[in-house]
């Protein structure tokens, strides 16, 4: 099994922390978004993880693909990377990493978590992964028929069709039919919006009789701004009592933690209080401060402060607030 995974986008939802960290790597618990992702697949695919392709930017550098190279490593996988020059829509990225495009594939982007509790059939053709939503008007969705095959894509559908959203994770039986399907799309110039679409790559699928199964997920969480990575990190905590949460050499002085709450290695926490869903990166002080449903990354100082609903980055200092925020690497509040 292969897993290719496209992440060269801007995340400019996520500004000001994508201004100095890609997206998948901002770590939530601990651990970063990207390694989240890989390890839920590991466990549903139930088998050795070949190769791990990541398609980035070229501009993100020596240490953002020494630390993905961490990431396969973990699970005993090669990895590869490819770039992506120019921004062509999702189908183009994927075709990117077209020299792993065999065998068993699945296409992961990189900006989603998941929980599921289904083994993947790797005998099906094609599978995508779906979750039941309240509002399907905001998503791509698939309609089903009565023996549980696709036989529509439609994106944001105007009247209900369906409520089973496309989540972005999806299984090929056959990586080079993938791979052949893209480049037609590329060869024939099929663009929407300036762009290649994979919605246009599956439909062209479907209609060759490739037959598409809907998985169901569990728990479908975005990362794609402060609230929902915020909220993302909440039930990550939840839904973590496989995991050693609170490192063993942090520094914990008359201070409450609650529980679920996470506290990497060298924290220092004195005279504070660390309420319920915080997650705290290595090195970081809190010191007379009240947390809360926040997260906070490496090395940072927080003194005399009263923070909640929060995304603080790698760096930062504050003193003395009382406050809600999204705050980038390297900042100073006093």
């Amino acid at each position: 099994m292969k897993i290719i995974i496209p992440m060269a986008g801007m995340g400019k939802r996520m500004r000001p922390h994508t201004l100095t960290v890609p997206k998948p790597l901002i770590s939530i618990a601990g651990k970063s978004i990207v390694e989240r992702l890989v390890t839920e697949i590991s466990k549903i695919v139930n088998e050795e993880i070949e190769e791990i392709a990541y398609i980035i930017r070229e501009d993100f550098g020596e240490e953002v693909e020494k630390n993905l190279k961490e990431i396969s490593n973990k699970l005993s996988a090669k990895t590869s990377i490819y770039y992506q020059k120019e921004a062509k829509g999702t189908a183009h990225a994927i075709f990117c990493a077209e020299n792993s495009l065999d065998g068993n594939v699945i296409v992961a982007f990189a900006d989603t978590l998941f929980k599921a509790d289904f083994n993947l059939n790797k005998e099906n053709d094609a599978t995508i992964f779906v979750k039941k939503v309240k509002n399907p008007k905001d998503f791509g969705v698939v309609k089903i028929n009565k023996e549980n095959l696709i036989t529509d894509f439609i994106e944001k559908p105007k009247e209900f069709i369906s409520d089973l959203a496309i989540i972005g994770i999806y299984f090929f039986k056959d990586g080079k039919n993938l791979k052949k399907e893209i480049k037609y799309l590329i060869d024939n110039k099929i663009i929407v919006n300036n762009e290649y679409q994979l919605t246009d790559v599956l439909e062209n699928m479907k209609e060759k009789n490739i037959s598409f199964i809907p998985e169901v997920v569990n728990e479908w969480l975005d990362c794609g701004n402060k609230n929902a990575t915020v909220y993302t990190n909440q039930r990550i905590l939840e839904n973590s009592s496989d995991e050693n949460l609170i490192s063993e050499s942090a520094k914990i002085i008359n201070s409450i933690i609650l529980e679920p709450s996470f506290i990497d290695c060298n924290v220092k926490i004195e005279n504070s209080v660390i309420a319920k869903h915080v997650s705290i990166g290595k090195n970081t002080k809190i010191k007379n401060s009240v947390i809360e449903n926040s997260i906070i990354q490496e090395n940072s100082i927080i003194e005399n402060a009263n923070i909640t609903n929060s995304m603080i980055g790698n760096f930062v200092e504050i003193r003395n607030k009382k406050v809600e925020m999204s705050v980038g690497d390297f900042n100073s509040f006093n």
